[in-house]
């Protein structure tokens, strides 16, 4: 299975609403919409559901988080070799809930290519962006820390921190492809990212915690069919 672009990614976070077979639910709704459109949509449960929602689905599956510690006596991490056993199809780093140093987030990278696995580097500004493209993951996304999770998206309040994060990372890296995050919510909201250059956008609360999950997953997941690459 390839990460194909432009991509909406639904982080789980640890919201009680994804718990048991519920996080399997959504992983089924968020399947179907993405045959029923034909567009991307990976999803990110939490560690412990990663095999079970693996098996039941055929979207991508990404880790919310993964270490730079190789297997062995490394008691408590969480290694790749375990997310890919796991079934997933690679891992999120570094997103603002769970900062790591730019030396781990290249460790982490490293072990991640090593086996195969396909990364989502989260960051907060543009110059961070441009300092994480030279390491060359797979996508950027970037995320103002004060937006995440208040209905206000960056693609309408902070238009420029997409187009300079874009601008900064084409300029460490000209394949890097960013993402962005935080406040999105409806579709205007992706729309509006898209037609800043965003390749995609990653979510979580606008998702997980509405009342009806398909109507939402759909309604996000629509601008992507008119920016296929």
């Amino acid at each position: 299975m390839n990460l194909k672009i432009p991509i909406l990614v639904v982080n789980y976070k640890n919201y009680p609403e994804i718990l048991g077979r519920k996080g399997v639910e959504l992983a089924n709704i968020c399947q179907e919409v993405s045959e029923e459109l034909k567009v991307n949509i990976a999803i990110a449960p939490p560690t412990p559901f990663l095999n079970t929602i693996s098996k039941e689905v055929n979207i991508p599956v990404f880790a919310q988080h993964v270490d730079a510690s190789p297997l062995g006596n490394t008691t408590g991490y969480i290694t790749a070799e375990m997310i890919k056993e796991a079934g997933a199809l690679g891992s999120l780093i570094n997103h603002s809930e769970h900062r790591l140093k730019r030396d781990s987030i290249k460790k982490t990278l490293d072990r991640l290519k090593a086996n195969g696995l396909y990364s989502i580097v989260c960051a907060r500004d543009p110059k961070e962006v441009g300092s994480l493209a030279k390491l060359k993951p797979n996508l950027l996304a970037i995320e103002p820390p004060e937006l995440i999770g208040t209905g206000i998206a960056v693609s309408k309040a902070k238009p420029e921190v997409i187009t300079l994060s874009i601008e900064r990372a084409k300029r460490s890296d000209r394949e890097a492809k960013v993402i962005c995050g935080a406040g999105i919510s409806t579709k205007e909201d992706v729309e509006k990212a898209l037609s800043l250059g965003s390749l995609g956008v990653l979510v979580s609360s606008s998702i997980v915690k509405a009342k009806d999950w398909k109507k939402s997953v759909r309604e996000l997941a629509e601008p992507l069919l008119y920016h296929q690459i």
